[in-house]
Formats: C-alpha cells, structure tokens, sequence
C-alpha cells in the first residue's frame, strides 16, 4: 500500500484509438506515441484530457484503450504499454514484478452509482443497505418484494422479476462496489466477496465495460446494475438512494462524493470502503494511474511526464463536467511533485 501513496495522475494527448503496438512504438520521424489502457470507469475523463492535450501539444499522440482496469493492470505488468489505469490498487506482489518501478497515483475520483429501469416508477428509489446487498446476492428477486416496498411505502412497485446486470470483464468498478458490500453484509464477505472479477447469481445478465452495463440497464425494463455515475448520468438513468452507514439515504452527487473523500482524509491508498459521515454518498472510489519509474527512452519519459502534470493541474477541470469528483488540491499537487521521480 505504501507504493499507492506516492502519488500522480494522467492526461492524455490526441485522438483516442485502440492500441496498435508494444509500448515502444514510435510515430515515423517524430516523437514517441506514448499508449494506455485500462479502466473503463475513467475512460470518458481520460478522453477529454487527449482530445485538449492534442490541441496544445499535437506534437505527441497519445492513445488510450477503455478495457477494463483487469486487462490494464496485465498490460502494465507485462510493459505492453506507456501507462495503466485502474480503479482497484495494485498488490505488493504486482508492484514487485516491476523491474522499472512503479508510481501509482490517483487522476480522479468517482461514484458507483445503481441503476435501474422500471417503468412507471417516478421519484427516489430507497434502498436499505442490506437490500441493495441482497438484491445482488440474488435473495431478493422481485420489485415487490416486502424490504424494498417497506422502504418506499409511497411507491406503486411492479410484481415483475429484478434483472441483475453484473460485469463479465475483471473490473475496478466491480472491486469498489463489492469492496462496499463485504464491508456492509458478512453473508456478501463469506460468499462473493471482493474481487475485479466475481461469480454473479445464474440468472444475471452480464456485460462489458461501465458503458455495456448502463446500455444493458437502460433498454432493459426491470433491470438493476452498478455503474460509475458519470456514465448513468449521461445515459439519463433512474439511480437509486442508497442508505449509508449513518442511516441517511443520499443520493450520488458532487457534495456527497466530497463528504465521503473529506472522511478518507490526505490519503488516497486508503479504500473508501464504507464511509460513516451523515452526508456522505456510501459507494466512491479513486482511480489511479500506473506509471513506470523508469523509461528507456527520454523522449517516451519527457512525454509521459508533461501530459501527467497537465492532467493533474490544467486537466482537473474537466472531471466535474462528466460526473467525476474533483481530486483534493493536496493531493494532486503530491502527485506533480511525484513526477520527478520518472526518470
């Protein structure tokens, strides 16, 4: 946990694509194209950050490919690429297997929001702890079952079968959600448990990417997901209001991710796992960076280095924008310190 302190972040530059080579691949005649890939959760962010990095510093193309934090994770370790991204922090064993070193640092900071789609339901949606935890345990399997229409008494909730969608693909958005429900249900940490990759109840429909999941919830009338919020917000998705550990029920937002990161404190290695604050929102999560602290060219490192320190000062902005939490000012300032440590 210690190396997941260090500290930095990302921003990108050019136009996204998928990755075409080794991390070595160089543009001809010119700088280095410098390549990413990994979570899905940041994706959008990380996006906006190329598109405003090609327009001032064109001169370097960067990519970066949405494919989950599991496969980015796999792609850093195995120097496929020039950076990773991930919304689950790596092992001690991972960090380990890193001849070149490794900085992690946090870029931005999210919600998981869930979603649902029920048609002819209007205004909040309540759910308790222990009901949000079961209805993805697959033990409550019916809009009207009693826990969820005594939560909601006003509510005219349909005698219609709850669609569960889960991730098919190793997820950090997957590991922060079930992180929250091994800290809330005993019978969630002794079943499931927490992982990037977990075995859903049979009758779930499961899905690629938070994008696969927010597509599948919204044309799916019944159906209930995870999926970071900025993507359920600009899918217009029904969320529902989660009750904390205080007993509040808060709805994903700007003011209620910032109460659960002011409780986490200066340091984002910690997992925010069950925030208690009255106000908090009770499922956010920091999603970092891989970087190496070391590159075999030093045009590849000088490149690298100027888009992380870009993307933590100039490119903040754009996260609130799409849904994301704005980072603590200290620690995006640790994390442009951090940068000198790329050699």
């Amino acid at each position: 946990m210690t190396a997941i302190r260090t500290t930095l972040i990302a921003a990108l530059g050019i136009a996204v694509g998928l990755l075409a080579g080794p991390a070595a691949a160089q543009s001809p005649g010119g700088p280095p194209a410098i390549q990413g890939a990994g979570s899905s959760f940041a994706a959008p962010l990380y996006k906006r950050w190329i598109d405003a990095w090609g327009k001032n510093e064109g001169a370097v193309r960067i990519t970066y490919d949405s494919v989950g934090s599991g496969e980015g994770v796999r792609r850093f370790l195995a120097g496929a690429v020039d950076f990773g991204a991930t919304d689950r922090p790596l092992t001690e064993a991972e960090i380990q297997k890193v001849g070149r070193g490794v900085l992690v640092v946090p870029s931005t900071a999210g919600m998981v929001a869930v979603a649902y789609s029920l048609k002819g339901l209007t205004g909040d949606l309540k759910l308790p702890r222990d009901v949000y935890a079961d209805i993805f345990a697959g033990k409550i399997t019916s809009w009207a079952d009693p826990r969820i229409q005594a939560a909601n008494p006003g509510a005219t909730l349909p005698r219609r079968n709850i669609a569960l969608v889960g991730r098919q693909d190793a997820s950090g958005t997957t590991f922060a959600f079930t992180s929250h429900l091994a800290a809330i249900s005993p019978d969630w940490k002794a079943g499931p448990g927490v992982g990037s990759l977990v075995r859903w109840p049979a009758t779930a429909l499961l899905a690629r990417g938070n994008e696969g999941v927010a597509h599948m919830v919204k044309i799916s009338d019944g159906a209930i997901g995870y999926v970071e919020y900025g993507f359920a917000k600009r899918l217009g998705l029904q969320l529902a209001t989660l009750q904390n550990k205080s007993g509040a029920y808060v709805a994903p937002a700007e003011a209620s991710a910032q109460a659960a990161l002011v409780e986490a404190g200066a340091d984002p290695g910690l997992a925010i796992t069950d925030p208690a604050a009255g106000g908090a929102y009770p499922i956010v999560t920091y999603s970092w960076l891989l970087l190496y602290k070391s590159y075999p060219e030093a045009a590849r490192g000088a490149a690298v280095k100027a888009f992380v320190d870009w993307g933590l000062g100039a490119g903040r902005g754009a996260g609130t924008e799409l849904g994301y939490v704005a980072l603590p000012e200290g620690i995006a300032e640790k994390g442009r310190a951090t940068l000198a440590s790329i050699r």
